[in-house]
């Protein structure tokens, strides 16, 4: 899709608006395949958290729905790129799970607080341009902040793994999201960060 500039050198709010959703859309089916495979190693070795787990992953398929049902109006479509969001949630969820409880909840928090980051943008871009999408993200960025706090608070250390583990996650978080909207994720956060500014 082009990226339509005004004659201020800005691009087209409802292209960013599409690709808000977009982005969104494939990061909550991403995290509907963490928790998947979280839950499927969890029910044989750690099943006290199973519940939780599986409450968390009610709510972003219920997320994941929720941006699926705004896309028509506003012209916007899943990403290419789902099978990536599948396929790399299928197996962190996996490997963490495998590498033990605290890993679990390691995870969560990596993928929570980036994911809190962006919406944080998007929220100050849509404040006076999207009124109904931003309400929307407002809604679901609460129910993701109960996420990060649910992992932060059943963490029983925070050693090495933490240190190293929480930034390479991030990162791999960031990566998806700038392959969703084919590296426009760039500019959207240059673009949200002069909104927030002015």
């Amino acid at each position: 899709m082009s990226n339509p500039s005004s004659r201020s050198g800005r691009r087209d709010p409802d292209v960013t608006i599409r690709r808000i959703l977009k982005v969104n859309h494939a990061g909550e089916f991403g995290a509907i395949r963490i928790y998947g495979a979280q839950i499927l190693v969890a029910r044989r070795l750690f099943p006290d958290i199973v519940p939780t787990l599986e409450e968390m992953r009610r709510d972003e398929i219920d997320h994941c729905r929720l941006f699926r049902e705004a896309m028509p109006a506003r012209g916007a479509k899943p990403c290419r790129v789902m099978s990536f969001w599948s396929l790399g949630g299928s197996v962190l969820g996996l490997l963490t799970a495998l590498s033990g409880r605290n890993m679990i909840w390691i995870c969560t928090e990596a993928v929570e607080s980036t994911v809190h980051r962006h919406l944080e943008d998007q929220l100050a871009f849509l404040q006076k341009r999207g009124p109904e999408l931003h309400a929307l993200i407002a809604s679901i960025q609460e129910q993701e902040l109960a996420h990060l706090r649910k992992a932060e608070n059943n963490q029983t250390r925070r050693g090495l793994s933490h240190a190293l583990f929480l930034p390479v996650v991030g990162a791999l978080t960031d990566v998806m999201i700038w392959l969703s909207t084919w590296g426009d994720s760039s500019w959207m956060r240059a673009e949200m960060a002069r909104v927030r500014r002015g």
